[in-house]
């Protein structure tokens, strides 16, 4: 046998190994037995009604499978998540856009708007505490902006129209594949904002700038106050512009910015149109694709910021270019310290790429922007908190405001041995807040494909880099969600070496692993598994019935707003309830007794020894809390004494939750 057909032989043994261990490990496991077909058949219904959908719309327009879908998936997630958060949604990326195509012209509005979005938000990041915040100001920014540069917008918009209609038609097939599954994925968007830490902490920024028009850098009030912003201010922009919240429109815009860049890089690699749109595919089939659309955690705006970051570093070398990528590094570094580090481990190849136009100059240019876009929130811990990472690493920097010591979550610390991968995907739960093959599949399915992408020249070092990301931050915490944007990274890679390995079968692989990865979606987080997406389907756009469900505070804290607008705003919002700190949504005024709020959790200990709940009831007063929400079944009978003793009267309940309401701090201390 020639050398060359050995060499074959092996790196197709080494591809379909893969699946071959991932069916053996789905039996070993009994994953079967942790799937949920009626989760299943949900997404199945759902996929149905979007192809009969796009059906009719072939019959009537003529319009492609992939055409019709998109028009679906469109008009669901007007539906569900609102048709003003997606127009103010839609007007932020456009003025993105605009910002973009200034500092990288002719990128294409995708590139555009994230790199947009990155000098936006990072400037934004500066201004913070400037009372500057409201929807004419940011209407007139965006007007002025639109204005200027609404020529260059509607040329790119009408490029990109031309390149996705010839996308489509140079791989149907796939293409219609990829925009079903994406849509698939999208679901999560629909969802209403429910999650522990979006109500808990995530909500804070966005709702601060909207009730008070400034974020008030006060890590008395949350630990997590200081900690990088910048995927919080972008969610912030359109719920200010609308008055609402935006979120499943926000996290729409990021998953198809992923999905462009994802298209892009394999492209750059030298993917046919098919093996681009296989690589969507198998991003959105991820069942943390469709998690994290249902919530505000950073990582779905890292993914974004990463896979675009890589796709300028492999164009040709340019000034603008090697500045438009580093500001993205920079809004990475703003956006988590886990991405930060993503970001330092890009920027010596991003700097290699553009190695022929790396001047003193145009180096010192690039690490300014890094600098400028993605120091706000250290600057300001610094400051104010004396610690630039609070609450994290504080045993270094000793900060007033938490407790000195490192934070840790001692739940992911099961352990980083050569069989991790394994373990991540088939005992799934002791690396995420999540049940076996919530993962998805591709660490063990396509591990043949990476060890393929590491020799092969033309994705060897997009593989490397991502396996870097991977193992790195794994090696310090075991909790699959933090490297779940090195994980997308790779995918191009990935496709590439397995259509390289098996050009005639490969695909055969990418529809089983996406598959795969569909069937255990609802294992990725336990909402989806009781069957939140069906939820919100049948409330048709009401967020009210799914709060009911999973966070009834949020109903209460629609009418707790509303009566004190009509009282002017005074006091604070009191969280009683340590398993559902839900008060972020009050902006400045929101207080918990959880280790959101350290402070005040020490105080609520100290009361806490006064049986006779007198002490409560002076806490209550000293902190002029207003308005409480409380679960009754976790209240312990000191707290009711304290409230009662303060004069709270029960106003409202709503499923677990109540409502209640103290006499405003003069009355109460008046004869």
């Amino acid at each position: 046998m020639p050398p060359h057909a050995t060499a074959s032989r092996w790196r197709s043994l080494l591809l379909w190994a893969g699946p071959a261990a991932c069916i053996a490990g789905i039996f070993i496991h009994e994953l079967f037995a942790e799937w949920v077909p009626s989760r299943s058949t949900a997404l199945l219904v759902i996929m149905l009604a979007a192809l009969a959908f796009a059906g009719v719309l072939r019959r009537i327009a003529g319009l492609a499978w992939a055409h019709g879908l998109l028009v679906a998936w469109l008009l669901a997630l007007l539906l569900f998540a609102g048709p003003l958060p997606v127009l103010a949604t839609l007007a932020c990326a456009a003025t993105a856009i605009a910002l973009g195509l200034w500092l990288l012209p002719g990128a294409g509005i995708a590139a555009a708007c994230t790199v947009g979005l990155a000098l936006g938000a990072g400037v934004l990041g500066w201004l913070l505490p400037l009372p500057i915040h409201g929807r004419w100001t940011y209407l007139a920014v965006i007007v002025v902006v639109l204005a200027l540069r609404r020529r260059d917008v509607g040329s790119a918009i009408r490029q990109a129209w031309d390149g996705w209609r010839g996308a489509v038609a140079a791989a149907p097939r796939a293409a219609a594949a990829a925009v079903l599954v994406a849509g698939l994925a999208s679901t999560g968007c629909w969802v209403p904002t429910v999650q522990y830490d979006d109500v808990g902490y995530h909500l804070l920024l966005p709702w601060m700038l909207q009730l008070d028009g400034r974020h008030a850098l006060d890590p008395e009030v949350h630990a997590w106050a200081l900690a990088p912003w910048t995927a919080d201010v972008v969610q912030a922009l359109p719920q200010v512009l609308a008055g609402m919240e935006a979120r499943g429109a926000v996290n729409a815009l990021w998953l198809a910015l992923t999905a462009t860049a994802l298209w892009q890089l394999c492209a750059a690699l030298g993917g046919d149109a098919r093996q681009r749109w296989w690589t969507v595919a198998l991003y959105a089939s991820l069942p943390l694709t469709a998690v994290l659309a249902m919530g505000m955690q950073t990582e779905m705006q890292t993914t974004a910021l990463l896979a675009w970051a890589a796709v300028l570093a492999l164009r040709p070398p340019s000034v603008r270019t090697l500045w438009a990528a580093c500001a993205l590094l920079g809004a990475l570094v703003a956006t988590k310290l886990a991405a930060a580090g993503f970001a330092a481990i890009l920027l010596p190849w991003l700097l290699w790429r553009q190695r022929a136009v790396l001047g003193l100059r145009n180096l010192a240019g690039g690490l300014v922007l890094i600098a400028g876009l993605g120091g706000s929130s250290y600057a300001y811990a610094a400051y104010v908190a004396g610690n630039p990472v609070l609450p994290l690493l504080n045993s270094v920097f000793g900060s007033p405001y938490f407790a000195t010591q490192d934070f840790d979550d001692p739940r992911w610390h099961a352990g980083a041995g050569p069989d991790l991968a394994w373990q991540i995907t088939f005992d799934t739960g002791r690396y995420l807040e999540a049940f076996a093959g919530g993962g998805g599949f591709v660490l063990v399915a396509l591990a043949g494909a990476w060890l393929l992408a590491l020799v092969a020249p033309r994705t060897r070092a997009l593989a490397a880099l991502a396996l870097a990301m991977t193992v790195a931050p794994l090696l310090a915490t075991q909790y699959l969600r933090y490297v779940q944007p090195a994980l997308v990274l790779v995918l191009p890679a990935l496709v590439l070496a397995a259509s390289a390995a098996a050009p005639r079968s490969a695909h055969l692989l990418l529809v089983a692993t996406c598959v795969a990865n569909l069937l255990f979606q609802a294992n990725g987080h336990w909402m989806l598994r009781t069957g939140i997406v069906k939820e919100t389907v049948m409330a048709a756009g009401r967020d009210a019935p799914v709060w009911m469900e999973y966070a009834p505070e949020r109903v209460l804290a629609m009418q707790v707003r509303a009566r004190r607008a009509a009282e002017g705003g005074h006091g604070t919002v009191l969280s009683l309830a340590p398993s559902a700190p839900m008060a972020a949504e009050f902006g400045a005024a929101a207080r918990t007794v959880g280790w959101y709020d350290p402070s005040l959790q020490a105080a609520a200990q100290r009361a806490d020894h006064d049986a006779s709940g007198g002490a409560w009831a002076e806490l209550l007063r000293s902190e002029d809390v207003r308005d409480v929400l409380l679960r009754p079944s976790e209240l312990p009978a000191v707290r009711q004494a304290g409230l009662l003793a303060a004069g709270a009267r029960r106003e409202a309940v709503a499923g677990a939750a109540e409502w209640w309401r103290l006499p405003p701090r003069d009355a109460v201390a008046a004869p």
